[in-house]
């Protein structure tokens, strides 16, 4: 699980200190955490292995993923900077996690939280209101997924956006073939959905993974729904 990780020890003075002072300002895991460096498509637990640790990303961005019967793989989530995940319901992992690019996390082991949480009020909060984080974007997601391919991008392109810029101009950290694995369509639909947009105004796309929206175009529909 940790073979392609770096521990604290291994990380340049640089990355440990940003890493110490993002630990102590990211939530509930405070100083408790170990930080770890993992290289891009990195796993960092797989499905069916013991739920022990809950994880944040300090940089970079991390994907849940399975593998369907048919061989398809659905992304169900991604985690980006300040994005607590590894939350489950019961002792072990329903999905993969691996990293997108290199990838920055605190990772903490659940039952030590759990006695903190039982003494501090305030870290309780701070875990659930990730939780119910985590619940809402899970709700969200599947709502998406009986949408138009138009109204899954378009969605996909304004959730990026705000959790991640906070200007019209968004770099992407996925590919797009990783971008059709989580809306449930093919890299085809999506290229062609951007080409789609771009054509009508409503994004620009100076490059790949560089996307530049034109919020006053976006099709009001999908915009009023996301809020």
């Amino acid at each position: 699980m940790y073979a392609q990780a770096t521990s604290i020890h291994e990380i340049s003075h640089h990355a440990s200190s940003v890493l110490c002072r993002q630990s102590r300002t990211y939530g509930p895991f405070g100083m408790v955490a170990t930080p770890m460096r993992f290289a891009r498509n990195s796993e960092i637990y797989g499905e069916d292995e013991a739920a022990e640790h809950l994880y944040q990303v300090v940089s970079g961005a991390v994907r849940t993923y399975k593998i369907m019967e048919d061989g398809r793989r659905q992304i169900g989530a991604f985690y980006l900077p300040g994005d607590i995940f590894g939350f489950e319901a019961g002792d072990s992992h329903i999905a993969s996690a691996e990293t997108v690019c290199e990838t920055h996390l605190l990772m903490v082991k659940r039952s030590a939280l759990i006695v903190r949480a039982n003494q501090d009020c305030e870290l309780t909060r701070q875990l659930w209101d990730a939780m119910a984080l985590e619940l809402r974007r899970f709700q969200e997601h599947l709502m998406l997924l009986i949408s138009s391919a138009e109204q899954r991008v378009v969605a996909f392109l304004l959730d990026m956006s705000r959790r991640t810029t906070k200007n019209a101009a968004i770099e992407l950290p996925m590919s797009r073939q990783d971008v059709a694995d989580y809306l449930g369509l093919t890299i085809e639909t999506v290229s062609r959905t951007l080409t789609q947009l771009e054509q009508n105004g409503v994004i620009a796309l100076p490059t790949l993974r560089r996307i530049e929206l034109r919020n006053d175009k976006l099709p009001s529909r999908v915009a009023q729904n996301l809020g």
